[in-house]
């Protein structure tokens, strides 16, 4: 008999926990692909790629960002951050960090 009321509120928190995503998706709030957890490793959809860091102090660095064909330089620090200059640089699988 003791193990029941536990059991019985699991299920209330699992009830509410499904109701209130059944809201949230009727209302618009939360969408579910039907891909589940496979679509998070995909790649494919990559829109903004790091292609150079350059460290200049522990607190500050420049870094060379390709976002969707477009090359910037953005400057960072513990103030924020700044993006100094667009570059026409086209984005090659050679220019990417890690890439070889």
């Amino acid at each position: 008999m003791d193990a029941i009321q536990p059991a019985l509120a699991v299920l209330f928190v699992l009830g509410l926990l499904g109701g209130t995503l059944y809201w949230l998706r009727t209302k618009g709030l939360a969408q579910f692909s039907g891909k589940g957890f496979a679509a998070l490793g995909n790649r494919a959809g990559k829109q903004m790629q790091t292609l150079e860091r350059l460290p200049l102090t522990p607190q500050h660095s420049l870094h060379l960002v390709n976002v969707r064909g477009r090359t910037l330089l953005v400057a960072v620090s513990p103030g924020g951050c700044t993006v100094v200059d667009g570059i026409p640089l086209p984005a090659s699988p050679e220019n990417i960090v890690g890439h070889r």
